[in-house]
């Protein structure tokens, strides 16, 4: 129990330091230039994304730490969001629905750039961490899944990280690198958390992503076949809903 809550303290702590180091280091030296990361949230105000960047260079560490495996898929899905951030940041369609009628139309949006990249790293990542075929397919579903969910809910200031918290926290009770993995997400979400709630800055497509699928490798590594089915048909159906879900989280308080 002891060694247990040492290896995941050491993972929160390591996520934590990173995120806050790279936030830091982002705002003083605004790679490409300050505009570059400046984008108006639900208020309109002007707030900046480094956050998104810092909270995923930490979770895609602190995941790679315990698993290789692991590290690609966070470390893909923020790239993947961190294209949309910047490509599509002037396009209105949101969720799966709009993305796949335009693709179907011929137009390549890069919100299907995102989900087909998400989904394919997901699949790659399953693959590498489960023997069976079944389970690579679940596991592929769960860390996809799990890395929409995170976006979805991410519609106001402190709303994803407040999730990665919560939804993380059961499995720091697990043994074994699902445990690890959890904290390392909850490492990288609480750094940047007080930013993003004082809207400074915000997680945009690339935290919310990277975190969202640390969450889902955390659930992988930690849960049974059946579990991960279950969670597949969760996560399965909250995409199916995205409005219903994204409108949930805007109407907390």
């Amino acid at each position: 129990m002891i060694d247990r809550a040492r290896r995941n303290g050491s993972s929160f702590a390591l996520a934590t330091v990173l995120a806050r180091t790279g936030l830091s280091a982002l705002r003083a030296t605004a790679p490409g230039g300050r505009e570059r990361w400046e984008r108006k949230n639900h208020a309109g105000r002007t707030v900046d994304l480094y956050a998104g960047a810092a909270s995923a260079l930490a979770a895609t560490v602190g995941t790679a730490r315990v698993r290789p495996a692991a590290g690609f898929a966070v470390l893909a899905a923020g790239a993947c969001g961190a294209y949309d951030d910047a490509v599509g940041a002037g396009d209105p369609r949101r969720g799966f629905r709009a993305h796949l009628s335009a693709l179907r139309d011929g137009e390549v949006t890069s919100g299907a750039v995102k989900l087909l990249g998400i989904s394919a790293a997901g699949l790659a990542a399953g693959a590498m961490l489960k023997e069976r075929p079944v389970d690579k397919v679940l596991a592929g579903v769960v860390i996809a899944g799990a890395a929409h969910f995170v976006n979805l809910v991410d519609v106001r200031p402190g709303r994803a990280g407040a999730a990665v918290l919560a939804l993380g926290a059961p499995g720091l009770l697990r043994k074994g690198p699902g445990a690890e993995t959890a904290a390392a997400a909850m490492g990288a979400a609480a750094a940047v958390l007080p930013d993003d709630i004082a809207e400074r800055t915000m997680l945009g497509d690339t935290g919310a992503h990277a975190l969202g699928a640390a969450l889902g490798v955390a659930v992988v590594a930690g849960n049974s076949r059946a579990a991960l089915a279950a969670h597949a048909v969760a996560l399965v159906a909250a995409a199916a809903y995205g409005e219903r879900v994204s409108e949930a989280a805007r109407s907390l308080v």
